[in-house]
């Protein structure tokens, strides 16, 4: 297009950034590949061919798409741009994680993000069919088709704020002995731990209600329907003038696992997401082995 605009090759090579005879061969190889004469020489100016007019705009709208893939490319590498599909734990796409995103996304105008919610058995297939980038779980026992890096974050008791243990600096299982509580799923690793701190302190464990999601236990606590043990990630969202959140003793981790196919290569982008990610759980993480001690 420059030999077109200023119908010298020199100056076409001038804004181009190229010399002379380097023009002089593109166009000879460009005027070979097409198999006809791309200009014609008149009073010392070259003068498109009328092929070369037919083609003009054809040549323009590729020349705007290779600066258009120039600039996107600039984009993904500086990770300004590209597509993240996360799946998670249905809580994680209601609470905690659209912060994150809210956040990434502020000086990345290019990039989009896919969330898709499901319980953990969904998750695992999705990664090891590599149907996603990133994943957020728990439960997660290991795979040879997936990995994971572990997060263990902090466990919290929430009660109303007119309950009578709402006095207490630290809550324990004697404490709630007589205490309907609503917790996590029997089933749940979760509640596994919990129901063994309650067995190790010989206090019986009494439900309430038995839910999945560590955010419905929160919005039944908020409703005024009892009290419940779980995940300080959750429960921090809930906390107001008629909820409160105390620590919880003995410390039961809820472990979170970001997950990701082994054999599909993440983005730089998805990368840095991921790293964004674990950086927000900082203020919920715990270090099991200098807790116990």
């Amino acid at each position: 297009m420059a030999a077109i605009q200023y119908g010298s090759v020199t100056l076409a090579a001038k804004e181009m950034g190229i010399s002379q005879p380097a023009v002089s061969r593109l166009l000879a190889d460009l005027g070979h590949t097409f198999g006809f004469p791309l200009f014609d020489r008149r009073d010392g100016r070259l003068v498109p061919t009328q092929e070369v007019r037919f083609l003009q705009l054809d040549i323009q709208r590729v020349l705007e798409l290779m600066g258009q893939i120039g600039e996107t490319s600039q984009s993904i590498t500086a990770r300004k741009a590209g597509h993240i599909r996360i799946a998670c734990l249905p809580g994680f796409a209601t609470s905690h994680l659209p912060a994150v995103i809210a956040q990434f996304l502020k000086d990345r105008p290019g990039v989009s993000i896919t969330i898709e919610p499901d319980r953990p058995e969904r998750i695992l297939e999705w990664m090891i069919d590599e149907h996603f980038d990133f994943g957020i779980t728990d439960g997660f026992r290991g795979h040879p088709a997936v990995q994971s890096s572990d997060i263990d974050v902090r466990t919290v008791c929430i009660l109303p704020a007119k309950h009578r243990l709402a006095d207490y600096s630290v809550i324990t299982p004697e404490d709630l002995k007589d205490e309907k509580l609503i917790h996590t799923l029997k089933d749940s690793d979760f509640f596994k731990r919990l129901l063994k701190a309650f067995q190790d302190s010989n206090t019986k464990l009494l439900t309430l209600v038995e839910t999945r999601q560590f955010t419905a236990a929160c919005e039944l606590v908020h409703q005024g329907v009892g009290l419940a043990v779980v995940s300080e990630l959750d429960a921090i969202k809930f906390a107001s003038d008629t909820v409160v959140i105390r620590p919880f003793m003995p410390v039961i981790p809820h472990r979170l696992s970001l997950v990701r196919p082994v054999q599909k290569a993440p983005s730089m982008l998805t990368l840095e997401f991921m790293h964004a990610f674990e950086v927000s759980l900082e203020p919920f993480r715990i270090n099991i082995e200098r807790a116990v001690n």
